[in-house]
């Protein structure tokens, strides 16, 4: 994003020796001061997300609990794992904590359908991270560039076969196994993500 932080605290020089001043969140642009106890931006918005407390739940009825089994049944969790422990931390009270992200924050090949192109990192035109699903009941729009506002759709979307470019998409049991579910049992699991 072009933002300049502490890991990575120059601009990028597209212009050689254009920039003899410190990046605005630069960790030395402090008013010539260097004081460790005053954060750049970027820091105290990461900060200010770590300490948030996760999403509420919406209420969990039966058909709710009906939907999470279906869940797990038909393969979600296999990417969407709905428990994890954290691991070591400095702030005490985020450490070895359980959480529920439905996530198992691995890259996974989605097939020429969700593919963008974009490579980041070490992430092909086609992988993407597996999105937390926490707070999903109080999103508008899915997917990661918001095309849809249809959970339905969010779900075939993550089926799709291999072309040229690509290879298939990893979820694609798992869509089919949905789709093979009773239409009472697929409202279950839409109402179950719903309730996220």
């Amino acid at each position: 994003m072009g933002i300049s932080n502490l890991l990575f605290n120059t601009e990028r020089d597209e212009t050689a020796n254009c920039s003899p001043i410190a990046p605005p969140n630069g960790y030395y642009n402090l008013g010539q001061l260097v004081d460790t106890a005053v954060f750049d931006d970027i820091t105290n918005f990461a900060n200010f997300m770590r300490f948030l407390a996760p999403p509420g739940r919406g209420p969990i009825d039966g058909s709710v609990a009906q939907g999470a089994s279906q869940f797990a049944s038909v393969g979600c969790v296999k990417c969407h794992t709905d428990t994890l422990r954290t691991g070591s931390s400095p702030f005490p009270p985020l450490a070895n904590q359980v959480i529920h992200p439905y996530s198992d924050f691995a890259l996974h090949h989605m097939g020429p359908r969700l593919a963008d192109q974009i490579s980041q990192g070490l992430a092909e035109g086609d992988e993407f991270r597996t999105a937390p699903l926490g707070g999903l009941g109080q999103r508008l729009f899915f997917l990661h560039d918001g095309r849809t506002d249809d959970l339905l759709q969010v779900i075939r979307e993550h089926s799709s076969d291999r072309n040229s470019q690509f290879p298939a998409s990893e979820a694609n049991a798992v869509v089919r196994n949905f789709f093979n579910l009773s239409n009472n049992d697929q409202q279950a699991v839409l109402n179950f993500l719903r309730s996220l």
